[in-house]
């Protein structure tokens, strides 16, 4: 299968994300693609964090869900949409001391929502890992406005089995090898990496997450100056199993796209057979 990962540079305005969203995966469709990934927070970066609270949708239901439904529908593949805000039902809330102690409305969860050729939703990941960050100049703490998500998640689609993960999860190796029982094929890591730790850490991490898992890792990424002051460092990727980059894209609106080969799986699985040899 042919797979793309849209980089964006993502605005505060949902409508004209939803437009250069559709142009994006229109493109990929156009060049062959099966399946499209679109980057963290692609629908919305806000001036505030808070301006995601706006947006959230409940599950099921809302103009976010209803375009990534209608465009996998209209272009026949799969599509990874990136995240969304979703609103936290009484059962989430009731799962974790975060999300118990504060109103619904004062958080949401960051959710990645799949869905398939016939427009059908067949998976949903919510982020479990929350960045933070403070170097003095820079600050960022998500757990101010996300709940955090529990389960690990991934799929089938064409004869594939797909992981899902999001951005800061990248450096939590734990939730991929949960995702490896049994291996996937693929891993997708829609992302929203500062230019600051990206520049430190991006490519190392997702490297190495494709070379312990012996899998395809596709990294679609925002990338780029934002209208609200924030710079997210982009280099939107697509890396075999091996680790080696297929394709790769710096900085700016654009597609990263390749092939998923079984057989270069296979390949590299028999030759270094490290998934039989875990011990943990």
């Amino acid at each position: 299968m042919k797979v793309a990962a849209l980089q964006m540079v993502s605005t505060p305005d949902l409508a004209r994300n939803l437009e250069a969203a559709a142009r994006g995966i229109a493109e990929a469709a156009a060049a062959g693609a099966g399946l499209v990934a679109l980057p963290e927070y692609f629908c919305l970066l806000g001036r505030s964090d808070r301006d995601k609270l706006a947006i959230a949708e409940a599950d099921g239901d809302g103009p976010i869900q209803a375009f990534l439904s209608n465009a996998a529908r209209q272009h026949g593949l799969w599509i990874i949409g990136g995240t969304l805000p979703m609103r936290i039902n009484a059962t989430a809330r009731a799962g974790t001391d975060v999300g118990a102690a504060s109103p619904a409305a004062d958080r949401v969860l960051n959710a990645s929502c799949v869905y398939g050729p016939d427009g059908a939703r067949v998976a949903r990941y919510d982020k479990i890992h929350l960045f933070a960050y403070d170097n003095g100049s820079e600050r960022y703490d998500e757990g101010r406005t996300l709940q955090a998500g529990q389960t690990p998640v991934a799929f089938d689609a064409a004869g594939l089995r797909i992981g899902l993960s999001v951005c800061y999860d990248l450096r939590f190796p734990e939730l991929y090898r949960a995702l490896m029982r049994p291996p996937c094929d693929l891993i997708v890591v829609p992302s929203a990496f500062t230019y600051t730790t990206g520049q430190a850490h991006w490519e190392l991490l997702l490297r190495a997450r494709a070379i312990e898992n012996q899998c395809y890792v596709l990294a679609p990424a925002q990338g780029g100056q934002h209208e609200n002051g924030r710079r997210t460092w982009g280099h939107s990727v697509l890396i075999d199993p091996w680790g080696e980059v297929l394709d790769g894209r710096d900085q700016g609106p654009g597609l990263v796209s390749g092939l998923i080969d079984s057989q270069r799986l296979a390949q590299v699985r028999q030759q270094l057979p490290a998934l039989a040899h875990r011990r943990l």
